[in-house]
């Protein structure tokens, strides 16, 4: 039986992990939602001997330097606990980065109208691999408009998110600005729910200028 380790509610992840990564998965996911952060992604690698990546991020998308570092001090001591992997390994925390990894059902409303790259566990219309914009999506499947559909295919392909077994987005310059966006405007908030001073933009853009 494959070990669910995201099967928490209120959580809408539709990429899992499995083995190992799913024991890790369980282990730091309370404790990321104990300091503010939501799991990405886990996964154990044998880039430099070993590597156990752990992707996380705020609520509000942002993950910083000094996030990571909070992180890596948070979930350390847990999993030397648990000592889910019985062989010397390197922790490496990481953000999701800008050409990120969809694994949620939320991930593909945020990021609509945005290249990305999916491929499936089953056939759908045909193929396990698509490339494409987010056309919509709702709570069970992601509309994909193919940027390059092959003759006799329909542009636009329904995928269930039950049969996701992995996404992420194309970079693009169209992607780095919105990120870009996403970031001030979460960094703003979080200042505004600190209540720190946020500057208007409109003022920086004036004294630019000047």
């Amino acid at each position: 039986m494959t070990e669910d380790a995201s099967a928490i509610p209120g959580d809408d992840r539709i990429i899992r992990e499995s083995g190992i990564d799913a024991r890790v998965a369980a282990i730091v996911m309370p404790v990321l939602r104990g300091i503010g952060y939501r799991l990405v992604r886990v996964r154990l690698s044998g880039q430099n001997g070993l590597t156990l990546q752990i992707m996380a991020e705020r609520d509000d998308g942002t993950m910083t330097v000094e996030d990571c570092e909070e992180v890596s001090r948070a979930v350390s001591p847990a999993l030397d606990v648990d000592d889910p992997i019985d062989k010397a390994y390197h922790l490496e925390v990481s953000s999701p980065g800008i050409d990120r990894p969809l694994v949620r059902k939320s991930d593909f409303t945020t990021w609509q109208g945005h290249l990305v790259k999916l491929e499936t566990s089953i056939l759908v219309a045909e193929r396990k691999r698509f490339r494409g914009k987010i056309a919509e999506a709702d709570d069970e499947s992601v509309v994909i408009e193919r940027d390059q559909p092959a003759y006799g295919e329909e542009p636009r392909v329904r995928i269930p998110f039950v049969a996701i077994a992995d996404a992420r987005l194309i970079l693009t310059d169209d992607l780095i600005r919105d990120a870009l966006s996403k970031d001030n405007q979460a960094r703003k908030e979080a200042r505004k729910h600190r209540g720190e001073a946020v500057e208007d933009d409109a003022e920086d853009e004036t004294e630019t200028e000047e």
